[in-house]
């Protein structure tokens, strides 16, 4: 062989090397740039997600104790109408994720339970009381305690409970187009998420 030809491989080879570098390198750059801007993007999904709803409801309270070994009884009793605010909330900030750079995945690993809050408005008509059973704080507590309760229930049963949750798959779904956009896969722990329709399953 020549020194031409010797001179010939030993270019080919080192441009070789180079252009296997640079790729290798220019490889590494796109995939960090892109795990970047998918952790930039799920931060900024990440919110506080609340739905609002109001409920009216209308109690009566009674009341009765039996004095002098039962021979008279005192009563007290109410009206009492709530007018009370709900939220459901949905804080995606404490949504917990990996990036997996080397296979390109979107780890959701918790995503946080509902929060239902009850803001109860308590109005008190047509009381009456006796002199020896009267109201006290005790009593207005377990009002109030009993009434949130009972509203509580409702809410669950409502739809409420559901527009949120929908709320939360809207969300959800925008990490999956953000992924499959980039080339990359969305997983739910460890199952992929292959079309938005799965995503419905996660919050059942």
């Amino acid at each position: 062989m020549n020194k031409f030809g010797f001179g010939f491989i030993i270019a080919l080879v080192l441009i070789s090397g180079v252009w296997f570098f640079y790729q290798s390198h220019q490889e590494r750059e796109e995939l960090k740039a892109s795990s970047e801007l998918i952790q930039k993007q799920v931060l900024q999904v990440g919110k506080l997600i609340v739905t609002e709803g109001y409920y009216s409801k209308v109690f009566t309270f009674k009341n009765s104790q039996n004095l002098f070994l039962n021979l008279m009884t005192s009563d007290k009793k109410a009206l009492v109408i709530v007018n009370a605010k709900a939220t459901v909330e949905y804080d995606l900030r404490q949504l917990e994720f990996e990036i997996d750079e080397k296979n390109k995945n979107l780890i959701l690993k918790k995503i946080p339970d509902p929060i239902l809050n009850i803001y109860p408005e308590i109005e008190y008509y047509d009381v009456t009381q006796d002199y020896f059973n009267s109201f006290d704080a005790k009593d207005y507590n377990k009002i109030k305690n009993s009434v949130t309760a009972q509203i509580r229930s409702q809410i669950e049963k409502s739809d409420l409970m559901e527009n949120s949750r929908e709320r939360l798959m809207v969300e959800l779904t925008n990490f999956y187009v953000l992924t499959s956009s980039m080339g990359w896969t969305l997983m739910y722990e460890e199952q992929i998420i292959e079309n938005p329709e799965q995503l419905e399953l996660i919050k059942k």
